[in-house]
């Protein structure tokens, strides 16, 4: 008997853990793409919450032990080889670049930190963001940046070449 509770337990955690990555009703993902020669893809699963949206991401091929700049743009459109096409950050309220709990753009996100084998698992709520709408991210496009974010440089944060790019779609 305590086997069969055992098994159905972990069955359970299983199907949870695996509903992180797929998106629910009324979400939003982005698969990501490598750009400028790198080897970084993945997936963005956007999804309101009462906070604002929640981003959850799981990439492979960054580089190991960095940190890397991630943000929503302005465009979904990730056809230029180097991501350029997608534009610059999300902005509809013409705020300066900078770091989530000051004054910044509504694509400025928390830079992404892969694992010693250029993994990363990203989860963070953006507040003043929603899923469709003057706020909305969909139908925008998620970038990778080959750098650490700055938060001070303007207008970008300094974070360097695009590395991935997925456009944001139901």
């Amino acid at each position: 008997m305590n086997f069969a509770k055992s098994l159905f337990a972990a069955l359970a955690l299983g199907t949870l853990a695996a509903c992180q990555s797929v998106p629910t009703a009324g979400s939003a993902q982005a698969t990501l793409a490598s750009k400028s020669g790198s080897a970084v893809t993945g997936t963005v699963t956007f999804t309101p919450s009462s906070d604002g949206v929640l981003v959850i991401a799981s990439l492979k091929g960054l580089t190991p032990n960095a940190e890397h700049g991630f943000h929503v743009h302005e465009k979904g459109d990730c056809s230029a080889a180097d991501a350029m096409s997608a534009a610059g950050h999300f902005n509809p309220s013409g705020a300066p670049h900078g770091a989530s709990g000051a004054t910044h753009h509504a694509g400025d996100m928390p830079n992404l930190r892969a694992d010693a084998y250029g993994n990363a698992q990203y989860r963070a709520t953006l507040s003043g963001v929603t899923l469709e709408g003057p706020q909305g991210v969909l139908g925008r496009s998620v970038v990778v940046h080959r750098d650490p974010d700055d938060y001070k440089s303007q207008p970008a944060g300094n974070s360097g070449p695009r590395i991935a790019c997925g456009v944001i779609q139901r």
